[in-house]
């Protein structure tokens, strides 16, 4: 794995941070992508997009398909906005059924629709795993000027959040698996950081300026694991 990356993803790979200072989400300057540009003499392509969803991403893709050609490798990274839910409607009717943004059914669907245009575009596909979340923190945010107390009722406990995200991270490493994709797993590398919840902004979803880092360390340690091997 080397030479050029083009990305397509939400806004962890966008790099998208909440600045706790100015209460607002800013880009963040050191993000992984532009570590490793400037770290691992990768020329890197960033095609990410704040709240995409799979099915937006694919459009995405599509888009720019004639490009794909152009890169060693495009690298994927969906799941934190397609099993999202739209959180004032729970809030509203905490006893009616909703549905997240992509069903997970569909997301696997969508995804696997990616992997064959990359193939077919003439590049490799390569999957990121999904950091995990800090249950409390992000039940605190989605809940903001909304009745917690109905969400809570319709999650069952806050913890769900958690596993209903690493349902869909679990999709992705599945569908990696399957596919035959090399698949970077950012997750592991988070949950065995002691305290990890200190890598995400307070939003508790999106990694903060340490957890990029932590990100593009990893990457480029995947970077050097494939150039070990062609070498070998």
């Amino acid at each position: 794995m080397a030479g050029s990356i083009c990305i397509f993803g939400d806004s962890l790979t966008k790099g998208v941070v909440f600045d706790s200072v100015l209460k607002k989400y800013t880009l963040l300057k050191n993000c992984f992508a532009n570590l490793i540009k400037n770290s691992a003499n990768v020329a890197v392509k960033n095609y990410s997009k704040f709240g995409s969803t799979v099915s937006k991403g694919l459009e995405m893709l599509y888009r720019h398909q004639d490009e794909l050609k152009n890169y060693d490798y495009i690298a994927l990274e969906f799941g934190g906005n397609d099993c999202d839910y739209n959180w004032a409607e729970v809030s509203a009717a905490p006893d009616q059924p909703h549905q997240p943004k992509t069903p997970v059914s569909l997301f696997i669907q969508k995804y696997t629709e990616m992997i064959n245009v990359v193939r077919r575009g003439g590049s490799q596909p390569v999957l990121l795993s999904l950091p995990p979340i800090d249950a409390k923190r992000y039940f605190a945010w989605i809940s903001r000027g909304l009745n917690a107390d109905n969400i809570l009722r319709w999650l069952g406990d806050v913890e769900h959040i958690y596993r209903w995200h690493e349902m869909y991270n679990l999709a992705v490493c599945r569908l990696a698996k399957d596919s035959g994709v090399p698949l970077i797993d950012i997750s592991s590398v988070f949950l065995g950081t002691k305290g990890y919840q200190k890598l995400l902004c307070e939003d508790g979803i999106h990694p903060n300026e340490e957890g990029h880092k932590l990100i593009s360390r990893t990457i480029e340690s995947t970077i050097r694991q494939y150039q070990n091997a062609y070498a070998s």
